[in-house]
Formats: structure tokens, C-alpha cells, sequence
């Protein structure tokens, strides 16, 4: 089949996010082809190159979701639309920022009501409604038009926007705004609507874009999606999103750190444009897969649909840790596991790990700490303490015990890879640790540097607990967070949703050998008069 792999920020950028595990899946389903349409976030990314693409990557395409629109686009997107179109714009738009301005019901984030009835006014869903029905507007008259790329930046668009702020029923947030939010507002919606106006659907005539793929596979559900929504409606194709962090909590995360700069009002209704779009993905993929159950309970509460949520753990390549894994000695002969040294492999050192270290010296006076990472600029490290600036295998090697007690927000690789290495872990209480270590290491309150200290202490002081944790641990590694077992899932998940789709009538693409099925040829005429040649007469 021809997978359409729907991208932000990520692969095939070499510094994009997400692109390790897009590569490891590219490569091991090397028996359907990939169609890369890639969002590029800034040009310093583009900058950066791509990963080296192997042969069943047939093309890519890419736009970028930063600057002002293009000049010169296709159709009329940069330039002058008719009244009837000025019309049909000012309608969806109108709609558009009435649902993004409306001031967020008890119960908003819960799923659409899918029983047909409609939706009592003011309810949560009835403004997904309202954010649907104009986003549909709006991609079919892109679609005509040729784009929308000047009309979201136009004064037709800021009048509108403003007259749904200041609308009975509004964000309190959003009343006082300003002209210059009213601007920032507009540009950020058209950057993220900005795949609406993109040729990527198809042409009468040549490049037929998404309408020839087979599936599309969003790696978020943010505007990387949008492509997704918008083959599955012109042409039916099935919609699968895969998400390792939730677009809409980093969009929390990244708008409260650059709070300062930000209005109140643009903040209020960007963040409701992301939420009520997550919700609009959610809603229109035929299959959901999250990492972990950290980003489900995330994906439900915004309106997934669970019977359409599927686990799919990220994949991990455990060959460059089998030689740790495996219990083989250092090159002197020396055990790798000298009982008295912890590996902090959690990012950035916190004071309150200092604290912790501090009341493991006092039992354990040769314990030694390594820290991945570098120290703050100006401060010196406690005595027994070295820094590395990168995690090898041979770093988990030198440990007794990998510790892991930053904040986790995303999936914890660093624990997986300990855990492929065969060590003993100790963790504090957060984000999905408890999914991953199932039994084989051991779990503290978070931020509690007296429960870690004793934690730490009790492994070093027992070297066979050591040992069966870390072999249930590398057991459980490679029964869960392998790249084989990745990529095998999502061999099923492609195989299941294209069975379900419906069926397509398209004319294939001439360069693929056997892209038409035999049955989809016409029948052979038997007719005598038809078939017999000149010379054997006609009857």
C-alpha cells in the first residue's frame, strides 16, 4: 500500500522531533511505500538537512508553518477573491472565531455527542460543532479557490474576529483586545491552518498528491493532522494518529514558559483553537495510538473516543546495549557493577538530588554519583560526583543503579535503555514509570530526596535484589520496547484500517507494478464478430 506520513516538525528533518522512531518505522515496513508531507516549524530546521531517506520514501513533499504565506501561490490564494467568495470566507470565518472566542462550558473537553440529537446551545457540543462545520467550510472553499493564504490576514478576517470577541457569550479574556493581539491572533491561525491551502489534494491533470495514497498517518494532532482530515474528506482515506507527547499539552507547556511576551487574549484564544482542533483529530481518525497511558488519559480527556485508542509503546534499539545487557565484564576483568556507583540518567541535576546524594554519602560513604549532563555554569561538584555530557552504553555499564528522578513529561527512554542493559532502576513516581518498569525496579514519591537516599542505599547494600531486578528488567525490555515489536504493530494497524476502508476506484499509478488488481480490469468480450480476424471471414 501507499502510506501518506503526515509530519510536524519532525521527520525527515535530521533535528525534528519524533524522527528516530518515523525512520525505524519507514525502514522495517520497507514492503509498502511512503509518501513523507512535512511541516517545517523554522528555518533553522530546514537548515539542518534530512535523515537519509531509504528507497521506499517514493517523495517528499514539505511547507513551512513560520514566516508570511508565499508569494505567488497557486489559484487565487494571493490574490483578489470575488464578492460571492469574499461571502462564503467571511460566513466560515465568522463561525470559526466564534467557537475559538466563546467562553469554554463546564465538561469541554468531553466527547462530541454522536446520537444524532443536537446539541443544547452554549454546551461543549455545540462550539466543537460550530469549530467543525467552519473548518469544513473553509477547506472547501480553499480547495476552489486555489487557497486562503491572504484572506486569514486580511481586514475582512480581523473585523470578524473582533466582532466574536466582544460578542455576548465571549472569553472574559478576550473583551479587552487589543489591535496589535487581533494581528498576532490572525497570523497564528493562518500558520497553523495553513495545510488548508496547500496543493497537496490532488490536481485534474498530473500530481495527484494525497488522493493517491492509500493511508494517511499523522504523528500528531495538531496541523500535521489537518492533510489527514482532509483526504479522509475528499477522498475517504483512513486517518491514523500517533502521538509520543500530546501536541496540545505542549502547546500548554510552551505558551505558559513564553507567557511574557504573549497577551493574555492571544494566549486564551490560541490555546481554545488548539484544544477544539485536537478535538476535531481525535474525532475524525479511524484509529488513535498514544505511547503510553500518560498520553491516552490525555488524548480521552480531549475527546478521543476510547474504543478508537490503541497503546503502541515506542520502539528502542536494544543491539548497542546487548553487550552490557548480557553481563560482560569490562575490558581489565573487572565486574562491570562495582556496587557503589549510581548513574542520575533524568536530564538536568536538581538541588534537591544534591540533598539526596548528601544522605546516601552519610550511610555509604564510597558511593559515587555520575551525572549525564553538564553542571550549572559557576558551580562545583559535590565530592564524588563527575559529569558526563552524553548517555552510551558504557555509561550504564559503570552503574549499579540508574537513577531516574527529573521530571518526566515525555516517554522515558533513558529508563528503557537501563533497562535493556540489565540494571536495576530507581525512579520517582511520575508520568508513565510505573507502565514501564511494571515490577522490575523501584518507584518513589516524587521529589522526596530522603525516600530515593534509602531507596539507592537498600540496592547497593544488596547485590542479588541488583541482579533479579535488572534481568526482569532487560526480560521486560525486550518483550515490550523493541523496534521489531514497533514496527510489527504498526504492520497490523495499516493491514487493519485499509480492510476496513472502503472501496477505491482510482486509477493507479502506472509507475507501480501490479497497482491494479486483476478483478478491477474489464471483462474480456467473447463476441465472435468482435474477436475473429479479417482473414477467417465474418459470419
Amino acid at each position: 500500500m501507499r502510506v501518506g506520513l503526515l509530519t510536524e516538525g519532525g521527520y525527515p528533518y535530521a533535528a525534528g522531533e519524533g524522527g528516530e522512531w518515523c525512520d525505524q518505522l519507514v525502514r522495517g515496513l520497507d514492503q509498502h511505500d511512503f509518501e513523507v508531507y512535512a511541516l517545517s516549524r523554522c528555518a533553522r530546521q530546514e537548515r539542518g538537512g534530512w535523515y537519509g531517506l531509504p528507497k521506499q520514501v517514493r517523495r517528499v513533499r514539505t511547507a513551512p508553518l513560520w514566516g508570511d504565506p508565499a508569494e505567488g501561490g497557486t489559484g487565487r490564494a494571493y490574490g483578489a477573491y470575488g464578492r460571492r467568495e469574499r461571502q462564503r470566507f467571511g460566513e466560515h470565518f465568522s463561525e470559526l472565531a466564534a467557537a475559538i472566542c466563546a467562553m469554554e462550558p463546564p465538561g469541554a473537553a468531553e466527547p462530541a455527542r454522536t446520537d444524532g440529537e443536537v446539541a443544547p446551545a452554549g454546551s461543549a457540543g455545540a462550539q466543537a460543532y460550530r469549530f467543525t462545520d467552519a473548518l469544513h467550510g473553509l477547506a472547501d472553499l480553499a480547495r476552489e479557490a486555489g487557497g486562503l493564504g491572504a484572506a486569514f490576514r486580511s481586514e475582512q478576517a480581523l473585523r470578524a474576529l473582533e466582532a466574536a470577541c466582544r460578542a455576548p457569550g465571549a472569553h472574559p479574556a478576550a473583551h479587552g483586545i487589543r489591535v496589535a493581539d487581533l494581528l498576532a491572533v490572525s497570523a497564528l491561525l493562518e500558520r497553523s491552518l495553513r495545510p488548508l491551502s496547500l496543493d497537496w489534494y490532488g490536481a485534474a491533470e498530473g500530481d495527484r498528491g494525497l488522493a493517491g495514497v492509500d493511508l494517511c498517518h499523522a504523528t500528531s494532532a495538531g496541523p500535521a493532522a489537518l492533510p489527514g482530515l482532509l483526504a479522509k474528506r475528499f477522498f475517504g482515506t483512513p486517518l491514523l494518529v500517533t502521538e509520543y507527547e500530546v501536541r496540545l499539552r505542549a502547546h500548554y507547556l510552551s505558551s505558559a514558559a513564553g507567557a511574557a511576551g504573549i497577551s493574555l487574549a492571544v494566549r486564551t484564544l490560541v490555546a481554545a483553537f488548539h484544544r477544539l482542533l485536537s478535538a476535531e483529530v481525535y474525532g475524525g481518525a479511524d484509529l488513535i495510538t498514544p505511547g503510553d497511558a500518560h498520553v491516552r488519559r490525555w488524548q480521552e480527556r480531549c475527546g478521543a473516543d476510547r474504543a478508537r485508542v490503541r497503546t503502541v509503546h515506542p520502539g528502542v534499539d536494544e543491539r548497542p546495549y546487548e553487550s552490557v545487557g548480557e553481563g560482560a565484564e569490562e575490558p581489565s576483568g573487572a565486574p562491570a557493577d562495582d556496587g557503589r556507583t549510581l548513574v542520575w540518567a533524568g536530564g538536568r541535576a536538581e538541588p534537591w538530588l544534591w540533598e539526596a546524594f548528601a544522605a546516601l554519602r552519610e550511610a555509604e560513604p564510597v558511593a559515587r554519583l555520575r551525572v549525564v549532563g553538564t553542571p550549572l555554569p559557576g558551580t562545583e561538584a559535590p565530592e564524588g560526583v563527575s559529569y558526563e555530557e552524553a548517555v552510551r552504553p558504557e555509561t550504564y555499564a559503570a552503574g549499579s543503579v540508574v537513577v531516574l528522578a527529573a521530571a518526566v513529561d515525555a516517554f522515558p527512554l533513558p529508563l528503557v535503555e537501563a533497562m535493556f542493559c540489565g540494571r536495576a532502576t530507581v525512579s520517582q513516581d511520575a508520568g508513565a514509570v510505573r507502565e514501564v518498569i511494571g515490577g522490575t525496579g523501584l518507584v518513589v514519591p516524587p521529589r522526596d530526596p530522603r525516600a530515593l537516599a534509602d531507596a539507592c542505599l537498600g540496592l547497593l547494600r544488596d547485590p542479588g535484589r541488583r541482579a533479579r531486578l535488572g534481568a526482569a528488567a532487560r526480560a521486560r525490555a525486550l518483550e515490550l520496547f523493541t523496534v521489531e515489536r514497533h514496527v510489527t504493530a504498526f504492520r497490523g494497524i495499516y493491514l487493519e484500517l485499509i480492510s476496513r476502508a472502503p472501496v477505491r476506484h482510482d486509477t493507479g499509478d502506472p509507475s507501480v507494478p501490479f497497482s491494479h488488481a486483476a478483478e478491477s480490469h474489464p471483462p474480456l468480450s467473447w463476441s465472435p464478430r468482435a474477436t475473429s480476424p479479417t482473414w477467417a471471414g465474418r459470419s
